[in-house]
C-alpha cells in the first residue's frame, strides 16, 4: 500500500513537472512569435493606408484616433495622412457583418473634400473566384473619386450606382455597407472637410490613451 501511494506521489510529480516545462515553453513561444506578429500586422495596416490616401510624410499610425459611427455603438479607427502640415486624406478602417462567409474589413481613403479616394479589403473569407473578387481593381475602382453624398452605395439591384460582382451580390453589398460605414465615421468628425477648420474642440478618443483628441484636418 505505502509502495503504492509512492507511485501515485511520483505520478503526479512528474505530470505537475512536466506541465510546468510545457507551460514555460509555451510561454516562450509565444513571447517569441508576439513581435513578429505585430509586425506583420502593423505593416498591413501601413500597406492598406498607403494604397487608399495620397502621398504623406507623417506616420499616420501614431496620430490615430476613434471616431463614433452615426446610428451605431461602435466606433472606427481614423488614421491622418499629412504632408507637412497639411492634411491630405483621411484613412478609415471600417468592417461589415454582412459577408457571404461572415465579417470582413476594409481601409477607406477620402480627401479633404469628403471624396473616396481608394479602397483596399484587408482581411477577408469570402468565396475565391466570386467574393474575393472585390479586391480586384475592376471592381474597387468604382468607388473612386465619388462623394458618398453624392453617389448612391448601393448596387444597382438595389436602385444604387455600384456594379455588383458577377454572382456575388452579398459580397458587393457587403462592400458598400463597410463603405457607409467609414463615411457616417469620418463624417461625424464635426469638421469642416472643405476648408478643413476644426468647428468643435470634441473629435474623437485616442486610442493609445483614451483622451479626448481634437483634430484639424
Amino acid at each position: 500500500m505505502a509502495k503504492l501511494q509512492s507511485s501515485l506521489k511520483n505520478m503526479v510529480l512528474c505530470l505537475f513537472l512536466i506541465s510546468a516545462i510545457m507551460s514555460a515553453v509555451l510561454a516562450l513561444v509565444y513571447q517569441a512569435t508576439l513581435e513578429p506578429i505585430k509586425m506583420a500586422e502593423s505593416k498591413k495596416v501601413n500597406d492598406a493606408i498607403t494604397k487608399v490616401v495620397p502621398a504623406f510624410d507623417n506616420d499616420p499610425a501614431t496620430e490615430m484616433y476613434l471616431l463614433p459611427v452615426e446610428g451605431e455603438t461602435d466606433s472606427l479607427v481614423v488614421y491622418p495622412a499629412k504632408k507637412g502640415e497639411e492634411l491630405v486624406g483621411t484613412a478609415v478602417s471600417s468592417y461589415t457583418n454582412r459577408g457571404f462567409s461572415g465579417n470582413f474589413t476594409v481601409m477607406v481613403g477620402f480627401l479633404p473634400d469628403g471624396s473616396i479616394y481608394n479602397t483596399s479589403v484587408m482581411v477577408h473569407k469570402e468565396t475565391p473566384g466570386l467574393g474575393s473578387k472585390m479586391s480586384d481593381a475592376k471592381f474597387h475602382d468604382q468607388f473612386n473619386g465619388k462623394k458618398p453624398e453624392e453617389f448612391t452605395l448601393a448596387v444597382k439591384k438595389d436602385g444604387g450606382e455600384v456594379d455588383a460582382i458577377a454572382a456575388a451580390t452579398i459580397s458587393s453589398r457587403a462592400y458598400c455597407d463597410a463603405i457607409i460605414r467609414a463615411y457616417k465615421a469620418y463624417t461625424n468628425n464635426e469638421t469642416d472637410i472643405t476648408t478643413g477648420a476644426t468647428q468643435t474642440t470634441t473629435h474623437g478618443t485616442d486610442i493609445t490613451t483614451g483622451a479626448t483628441q481634437t483634430t484639424t484636418r
